[in-house]
This record gives structure tokens, C-alpha cells and sequence, in this order.
């Protein structure tokens, strides 16, 4: 694979229907040796709790096992989401992943997770998958995405006469960019919202603010911690640790301005959050100060993908993916990726429709050609380093052919 811009995978662990978490994490394992084979760059395990259709519930265990099943490819959290862990467990953690497998390991950081916030002030974080949980997207959300859709274009699997893509813009470089979704304020407000923060956080805990809770983790891996009142603490395994310190967020907001402000490496999702991704690269590109660690900004952008040799056959393995955003959206938690004739099988409604609409427009489904020439654009509207593809199909084999003939595709272009 050409090294100009490199590819790694983001993984969420999905579990297809008729399946079982067992075999999920099985998948997982053996697209982590594939990815290798191809040359991806790094592999990233999501953090989601309590959905039916996802088993990457624990991104430090899974890493482990990934990384023990692998020999080269780098492995790490995409993302840890703070508000669920303290500093000093998520730097014993990633210390004792190090220990065994030094200089392979990435620790990926997001914010959301804590307390609810308001759509004004959103939380921010990963690159994964249960929207309304508080656990990926912008506002206590997380992510699942779907096709290009519009008139004339499959939806589900119904040709539809309706509008086409919402109201949106595009980039020099044709990257579209949707309207920002808007529904976080019902997701946030949910009876699964509020059970998700009861089981993930003792009672009466506060998350500290995030800035905070960074520096804490900077300070235990250099070994500089010191308390309020002077107490040292140090960290065995995890002081010293070669682990990849990376922020994840999803708008100019608190994660692109703490990584900046720390000199840290920034992971923009547009997979998650595509209407804003180009003001969270701008945002952190202009505050960027230069660290020990980074003599300047350094950006990774995630895209939902799906190849397959013709378009015809990638936009039939990825049919389902629209009824999994929606099952998330209306606060179900992810489903089991559905088959495509499951997906076929549902009925669209307005509501519906424009529920998914703005991941549904932006996930970028295709040949490899057809990929290609998307995630170029992509690229140049970013001006990413880096690309962080996540797919998802019902059948893995069709998962890691989408992952092969994007590798090759992407190596061979001109």
C-alpha cells in the first residue's frame, strides 16, 4: 500500500444478524490478520455498551487480543471514552498492553461519556457506533452511515421518487458536506440514555472536565503527576509507555482545541459527524502549538466504506445500513447488521428517511475506482495524513474483500 497517505481500519465489532458476539469477535480477529496482510497501517477497536448489534464493549481487551494476533500492524482505542474511566485506569491499561506489546500501541481518546450535555454544548469523542448513548458522536452520540441516496437511488432496497440528498454543500474537491443533525436533544433525553449512564458511573460521580482528565493521563505516562497537595503518583506498568497519545472529536470544539493546545495528533470523524469535519480539522490546523511529541498538526480522518468489484454489489452488501442507523437514532441501540433481504424487507417513511439522511449521504459505497475517487476527495478537502475506513456487511468475507480491493485500489492510484 503507498505510504503518501496511509490507511488503517476502524473496527466496531458488529455483530451480523443470525450471529453471536463469539463470532464477531472471531471476525474481528481474523480481519485484524488480514488489514496486516494488506497493509494497513493501524487497526482501532471502538468503545459501545449495551447494543444488541456491536460486541466492542472493551477496547483495552480487545486490543489485546488483536495485538496478540497480529504481528506488525499498530493497534489501539478509537476511542476510550473518558467519561467512563478515570486516568489512572485507562493509563494502567494501555501501560500493561505496552508492556506486551511495545511500540504497537495507540491510545485513542474521547470525551463523551460523562454527564448529558445540551445540543449548545455537545459532548465529543470516537469513531464508533451507539448514537444517543454518549458514547461517539457529537452531542452524546455515536455513528452508522449509509449510502448516497436520492432519486432513483436504492434506499434500503426501494428506488425511491422522493427528494434526493438533503440541502447540503460541497467542498472544491466534491466532498459533500450535510446539514448538521439535529436530533441529539431527543437521544440525549431517552429512558436507553439515561439506563446507559446509570450502569457506566457510580452513583453521584462527576466527570472532570476533559482538558483535565488529559493532562492527568499525560502527566502519569511522562511520570510528572503530582496531586493538588504535592503527592507524586507513578504508574507501573504505564509510566514510560511508547503508547500513540490521539484525540478524537467530531467538531472545532473542546477535543480539536485540547489537541491542538497539547500538540497532540487529531482524528476527525466524518464518518460520525460528516457536516462537521472540516471546520474540526480547520479549528485544530489553526491552534495547533508544537510539542516534544509533534512539530505540527497531524490529522486522521475516519469514512464509512463498502467496495465491492461493481457498484451494483457494493450498494446491495451495504442495504442494511440504513435500518442499522436508524435502529440507533430512534434509541433502539444498534441492531444486528441486517441482511440485505432483512433491509429489503422494511418500509421507509419521510421520518424515517430523514433520520439517516445525512450518514446515509456521506458513507461511500462502490468499486474500487468508485471509493477511490471519493476518498480523494476526501483527503484534499481535509487535508488528511491519514484515512480510517470502517465497513460494515453482513457476511465478513464481503467485509474483508471490501477492505482488500480498497488497499489495492488505493495503492495502485496515480
Amino acid at each position: 500500500m503507498s505510504s503518501d497517505v496511509p490507511l488503517s481500519v476502524l473496527d466496531l465489532v458488529p455483530i451480523s444478524s443470525g450471529s453471536t458476539a463469539a463470532e464477531a469477535l472471531g471476525n474481528t480477529l481474523d480481519l485484524a490478520r488480514r488489514a496486516e496482510e494488506f497493509g494497513y497501517h493501524r487497526y482501532w477497536l471502538a468503545e459501545h455498551h449495551l447494543n444488541p448489534g456491536v460486541a466492542g464493549t472493551s477496547p483495552a481487551l480487545i486490543i489485546s487480543l488483536v495485538a496478540g494476533a497480529t504481528a506488525r500492524i499498530r493497534v489501539g482505542s478509537g476511542a476510550v471514552q473518558l467519561g467512563h474511566h478515570t486516568p489512572l485506569s485507562v493509563v494502567e491499561q494501555f501501560g500493561l498492553l505496552d508492556a506486551v506489546h511495545p511500540g504497537r500501541i495507540d491510545l485513542g481518546l474521547g470525551r463523551s461519556g460523562g454527564a448529558p450535555r445540551t445540543p449548545a454544548a455537545p459532548a465529543e469523542g470516537a469513531a464508533g457506533v451507539a448514537e444517543g448513548t454518549g458514547e461517539s458522536e457529537e452531542p452524546g452520540k455515536e455513528d452508522a452511515l449509509g449510502k448516497e441516496y436520492g432519486p432513483g437511488k436504492e434506499y434500503g432496497s426501494e428506488k425511491e421518487d422522493g427528494p434526493g440528498r438533503t440541502e447540503g454543500t460541497f467542498t472544491d474537491s466534491g466532498l459533500y458536506l450535510p446539514p448538521k443533525y439535529t436530533g441529539f436533544s431527543r437521544l440525549l433525553a431517552s429512558p436507553r440514555f439515561r439506563l446507559h449512564q446509570a450502569l457506566l458511573r457510580q452513583p453521584g460521580a462527576t466527570t472532570p472536565e476533559y482538558p483535565d482528565q488529559i493532562d492527568d493521563i499525560l502527566a502519569l505516562l511522562a511520570g510528572e503527576y503530582r496531586s493538588a497537595d504535592g503527592v507524586e503518583a507513578h504508574v507501573v506498568p504505564g509510566e514510560g509507555a511508547a503508547v500513540e497519545v490521539w484525540i478524537l472529536g467530531s467538531s472545532g470544539g473542546t477535543s480539536a482545541r485540547t489537541a491542538a493546545a497539547r500538540g497532540l495528533p487529531f482524528a476527525a470523524n466524518y464518518h460520525v459527524s460528516p457536516g462537521t469535519v472540516v471546520e474540526a480539522v480547520e479549528a485544530y490546523r489553526k491552534a495547533f502549538r508544537p510539542s516534544p511529541a509533534l512539530a505540527g498538526p497531524r490529522v486522521l480522518v475516519s469514512a464509512d466504506v463498502v467496495v465491492a468489484p461493481d457498484d451494483a454489489t457494493a450498494r446491495r452488501l451495504a442495504s442494511g445500513y440504513g435500518l442499522w442507523v436508524r435502529s440507533i437514532r430512534t434509541t433502539e441501540g444498534a441492531i444486528p447488521f441486517p441482511t440485505p433481504e432483512e433491509a429489503a424487507r422494511h418500509r421507509w417513511s419521510d421520518e424515517d428517511r430523514a433520520l439517516v439522511a445525512d450518514r446515509v449521504d456521506t458513507q461511500f459505497v462502490g468499486s474500487p475506482e468508485t471509493v477511490v475517487e471519493r476518498l480523494e476527495a476526501l483527503r484534499a478537502a481535509t487535508g488528511a495524513d491519514e484515512l480510517l475506513i470502517t465497513t460494515i456487511t453482513h457476511g465478513h468475507e464481503d467485509r474483508v474483500r471490501s477492505y482488500e480491493l480498497l488497499a489495492d485500489a488505493w495503492a495502485k492510484r496515480s
